[in-house]
């Protein structure tokens, strides 16, 4: 009895050391020493860093004054990019609001000279560059002036590129020779393949439609072209009529083809590739 009450009394402040714990535990702090005070748990503020915010993506509209180059700028301001444009004739005659929101450069696309300023900091570029005329000045235009333009952003660095060329019309191929071997794979679409290809998309529309502004005069195209699309539309399995087949090539809506171009043009994932007029209509029903 005595030995056992000896044990108890030697193990009393292991007991008190132990309590105290215990209290120190329930409070704000852990202290495992009874005879010291406890002090305020202290937590120093994290040092804030300045992140720069994410880079604005710039789109170089070529032919942004034209009919169809005038919606995919509307577009892209519409989706907040920051948009310019180079042509020949520099800023739109259009008095639209939208207008003040570009920066508009006057160049040629046959001189790098013009080309190298304007891609100044550019991450995507849109073609709308066409023209008709003899066989060589469309060569030269649709085929040349694209050439240049592609490879001038490819040694900038962009890293997209989307070609609005022309849809394949068949017999009218042998009609308009300098047009097509320009507009299509014969020399642009194969350039741009060559030097994007994982980021050049190649649109080939039909007959585009929508209000053409010519000088104060507005033409409605779509009187025309949007019953053409439905009609059409519903006969797609006769394009594959060899020859007369793509004659009857549905016609698109302007805005469908600008809506499609800036997604191309800023969508990473956008495959690249070619995109025929029923892939045009296709891409601008999906919401993104």
């Amino acid at each position: 009895m005595r030995t056992v009450l000896s044990r108890l009394i030697q193990s009393t402040p292991s007991i008190s050391r132990l309590n105290a714990t215990a209290i120190s535990i329930s409070g704000r702090n852990l202290c495992t020493d009874s005879n010291k005070v406890d002090e305020p748990f202290k937590v120093e503020e994290a040092e804030t860093v300045n992140v720069p915010p994410p880079p604005t993506e710039k789109l170089l509209v070529l032919g942004g004054n034209g009919f169809v180059g005038s919606h995919v700028c509307r577009e892209a301001l519409n989706r907040g990019l920051s948009v310019a444009s180079l042509s020949r004739s520099g800023r739109s005659s259009l008095h639209d609001s939208w207008a003040t929101n570009v920066s508009w450069y006057k160049g040629n696309l046959l001189s790098n000279d013009s080309l190298k300023e304007a891609l100044n900091g550019v991450t995507a570029v849109i073609s709308c560059v066409g023209g008709f005329g003899s066989n060589s000045y469309m060569y030269k235009i649709n085929g040349t002036a694209n050439i240049n333009a592609i490879r001038a952003a490819s040694d900038e660095g962009v890293k997209r590129f989307v070609y609005i060329s022309a849809a394949d019309f068949g017999v009218v191929n042998y009609l308009l020779q300098g047009y097509y071997e320009g507009k299509l794979m014969k020399a642009a679409e194969t350039e741009l393949r060559v030097k994007f290809p994982y980021g050049g998309v190649i649109l080939r529309p039909g007959f585009i439609y929508g209000t053409r502004s010519v000088g104060s005069l507005k033409i409605p195209l779509g009187v025309i072209g949007s019953p053409l699309e439905m009609a059409l539309g519903i006969a797609k399995p006769l394009n594959q009529i060899p020859l007369v087949g793509p004659l009857l090539t549905p016609p698109v809506n302007v805005t469908a083809v600008a809506k499609v171009a800036v997604r191309a043009a800023t969508d990473a994932v956008f495959p690249p590739g070619i995109v025929d007029v029923h892939g045009i209509q296709r891409y601008s029903q999906q919401h993104k």
